[in-house]
């Protein structure tokens, strides 16, 4: 089963983690493209920026909603195709408006909404692809490749795309992510094969193949707040990650604006921390192996909530840009660690039929409550000033761990004695 570039997960896998590398690698090359346009060059402060990220999340999300529910009965393979069309038709827009000198904040706005509809949906639907392609026993496995190939793309991709935007203008890297997504959309169409856990409709009583309403997913929501563990780790992952995602654009505006970096020292700043991802993600299965699913989850869950505060405390020049380099070294660390863990759990406790809902449902709370925590970081900036709201979303974050499974994990512990 072994196949070129899959490893002992087979051709298949090896194609579409090829697809995924090439997609993540664009990404990352575009980092935080729209806020950097919007700061560039559209002249945008915090608080358009900070409602330009919130809308293009919340709306996007909220058009993924029935989309959820809509993929669940579908082949994933031809619906990863399409997010991926769909996103390098919308990135194409923009250098082309740019070009004609017709570019506003209006158009930003929906090229990030269809991009991030795309997005939930490419993410909901590959996950339940993953599941049918690995066997259980490997998903730790692939799980692990997919967070190491992602931490290696964001560790090269930022400061090429700043040293990009230096040299050949801010829409390089938005026309190389548009390319990225199409290469990405041929590599999965190239898999071939039948997918495995093909689900079909159910009963007439069920949920049916057409026909589809948006309660449908709730399903998912259901499935996630009546799990005693993964009920707790929805609750602390929608925190944390909206925490964190809210403190980037503010983060954009106070290195780029107010203590004057260049673009590829902000890329370089949040690049090379990312090799801490790389680091956790290869160390991720070896520590769980050792201490087990459930301690890594809670240890690695605590560490990375301490380190953002520190962003608070940035200033100019070469100190301010180590300062971040560590405080992101030692959250990506944790994260790279942390995450592979938690997407192999919830795959293990959802069935198949509920995989993409389930999927949908995390996928889009997050984005929702990311959303929202980006729009009153935004308006607390503009009163007080994004140093403030960095601070805040730093102390907020110290408070996450207790939403971690500790009685899940002290009653595993009890009846193992």
């Amino acid at each position: 089963m072994a196949g070129a570039g899959g490893g002992s997960l087979g051709r298949r896998f090896g194609r579409l983690w090829a697809a995924y590398a090439v997609s993540t690698f664009g990404t990352w090359l575009a980092f935080d493209a729209f806020s950097l346009i919007a700061v560039i060059v559209l002249h945008a402060g915090a608080t358009e920026v900070a409602l330009l990220s919130a809308s293009g999340l919340a709306v996007g999300a909220a058009l993924a909603v029935p989309l959820g529910a809509w993929v669940e009965f579908r082949s994933k393979r031809p619906v990863l195709v399409a997010a991926d069309l769909v996103r390098c038709a919308a990135l194409l827009s923009l250098p082309v408006a740019y070009a004609l000198d017709a570019l506003g904040l209006g158009q930003l706005l929906m090229v990030s909404v269809a991009v991030a509809a795309a997005d939930i949906t490419f993410n909901a639907a590959s996950g339940a692809y993953v599941k049918s392609l690995v066997p259980p026993e490997d998903l730790l496995v692939a799980n692990g490749r997919f967070e190491a190939t992602m931490w290696t793309a964001t560790a090269l991709g930022p400061p090429l795309g700043g040293a990009a935007v230096g040299v050949f203008g801010p829409m390089v890297t938005v026309l190389a992510n548009a390319v990225s997504f199409l290469l990405s959309a041929l590599g999965i169409r190239a898999i071939g094969g039948k997918e495995g856990q093909q689900i079909r409709p159910e009963t007439p009583s069920g949920p049916r193949a057409r026909g589809l309403r948006a309660s449908d997913l709730r399903a998912g929501w259901r499935h996630i707040l009546t799990h005693p563990t993964l009920r707790p780790l929805f609750l602390n992952t929608v925190l944390v990650n909206s925490l964190i995602m809210a403190q980037a654009p503010m983060l954009a505006v106070l290195m780029l604006g107010r203590l004057g970096f260049a673009p590829w020292q902000y890329g370089l700043a949040f690049a090379v921390p990312c090799l801490g991802g790389l680091l956790g993600s290869r160390l991720s299965r070896r520590l769980t192996a050792r201490h087990g699913r459930y301690r890594i989850l809670l240890i690695a869950g605590t560490l990375r909530a301490c380190w953002p505060v520190g962003l608070a405390f940035i200033g100019p020049g070469t100190p301010g840009l180590v300062l971040v380099m560590a405080v992101e070294f030692g959250l990506i660390t944790c994260a790279g660690v942390f995450n592979p863990v938690l997407a192999t759990h919830r795959l293990d406790q959802t069935p198949p039929d509920r995989v993409t809902r389930t999927l949908s449902a995390w996928t889009v709370t997050v984005r929702t409550a990311t959303a929202a925590m980006t729009a009153l970081s935004g308006m607390l900036a503009t009163l007080t000033g994004p140093r403030t709201a960095i601070a805040l979303a730093g102390v907020l974050l110290l408070a996450t761990p207790l939403l971690l499974p500790w009685r899940e994990h002290a009653a595993r512990a009890g009846a193992l004695k």
